[in-house]
């Protein structure tokens, strides 16, 4: 018997797909956040890089911090606290 995978994109087959129409388009970019600032995890499914894990798929954190061209966002999972690092493209205002 074959052991399923454990990979990054496995059993994400709706969660990661690009619309029917959607083009890649260079302003998810381009986007800058403040910390402090709302911020919903949506995975851009045409860029791979800087994309969080995809479990996180829709939740709310709070900006802490940019580091390099990625943001550092808090999100409460639970009771704990977890920071997610994750590029802009990935990240939309609240």
């Amino acid at each position: 018997m074959m052991r399923t995978t454990k990979g990054f994109r496995a059993e994400t087959r709706r969660k990661l797909k690009a619309g029917l129409r959607e083009k890649f388009k260079p302003e998810p970019f381009l986007r800058q956040f403040e910390p402090g600032e709302k911020v919903v995890i949506d995975p851009y499914p045409l860029s791979q890089k800087g994309m969080p894990w995809p479990k996180f798929k829709g939740m709310v954190g709070e900006v802490q911090e940019k580091r390099g061209r990625a943001y550092v966002v808090k999100i409460k999972v639970g009771g704990k606290e977890k920071y997610i690092i994750s590029r802009p493209e990935h990240l939309r205002r609240l």
